[in-house]
């Protein structure tokens, strides 16, 4: 079979015999793909520190009978470079890595709009620099906002391409015909529920912080960036909870998370 070229993100290495490495990426064409390295834990590797997390690389790999050879590796963006010094931004950066992984479980299966988007929060976490246009479909934050915020603002779209958006403006059980308002959020049920469909146990959120997520769904930094701090926690705990709940899976980095 003959070798393929394409550019990814690596989400994910591990090791693999005493100097090879498997590299998890998600690729612009090829989806999530995993890799054989070889030799790359070696100090005289060529392309060892070429295929770290949060590194977006060009590869050229050859197909094999188990996994894929990587035998060419060139750095486009060493989006690492950036968020390793920062603690709040490397663990939000590594909860939108794992998600990344998490939402792309068939592998090989092309999804470009979840690459956009993974690409699009590793540039606002990584990189200096005046924000970014709200209405880049691309970036999902500038880089000057907060590491949570642009956390949170990737795990609702990322849900959404995947098919699991969470309603907030209409009933998520009844699909709020009768015009009843919105009173609670039920993670089970997928997101606001009118009083009459409420289950037992739903959070009764603040409507700043339905405000808020919904702020961030559509990319309105602007309002997003002037919410309070307790709107922000509210909805980081909301989205999260959906997130793992519609996953069927823990993502283990968002223990480690700096709260907003």
């Amino acid at each position: 079979m003959l070798q393929y070229r394409d550019d990814g993100v690596v989400l994910r290495t591990q090791k693999l015999g005493e100097a090879d490495r498997i590299v998890t990426l998600l690729c612009r064409r090829g989806g999530r793909v995993r890799a054989v390295a070889k030799g790359v834990r070696r100090t005289k590797s060529r392309f060892g520190g070429r295929l770290e997390p949060f590194t977006y690389v060009d590869v050229l790999v050859h197909p094999g009978r188990t996994l894929d050879v990587i035998t060419q590796a060139e750095v486009i963006r060493p989006y690492g470079a950036g968020i390793a010094g920062d603690y709040a931004r490397y663990t939000a950066g590594t909860a939108i890595l794992e998600t990344a992984e998490r939402l792309t479980p068939v592998e090989k299966e092309p999804a470009l709009r979840q690459f956009l988007l993974l690409i699009g929060a590793l540039r606002a976490l990584g990189e200096t620099g005046p924000a970014a246009s709200a209405e880049s479909a691309e970036s999902t934050a500038s880089t000057g906002r907060e590491p949570r915020l642009v956390l949170d603002a990737y795990l609702l779209r990322s849900l959404a391409v995947a098919g699991y958006a969470p309603a907030l403006e209409e009933c998520a059980r009844c699909g709020g015909s009768s015009g009843r308002p919105l009173v609670a959020f039920a993670v089970a049920a997928g997101g606001m529920v009118c009083a009459s469909c409420r289950p037992t146990g739903a959070a009764t959120p603040s409507p700043r912080t339905v405000e808020l997520m919904l702020a961030l769904l559509r990319g309105n930094w602007d309002e997003a960036m002037s919410s309070d701090r307790r709107h922000r926690v509210e909805c980081s705990g909301l989205v999260a909870a959906h997130l793992q709940w519609h996953l069927e899976h823990s993502i283990r980095s968002l223990r480690h998370v700096e709260r907003a």
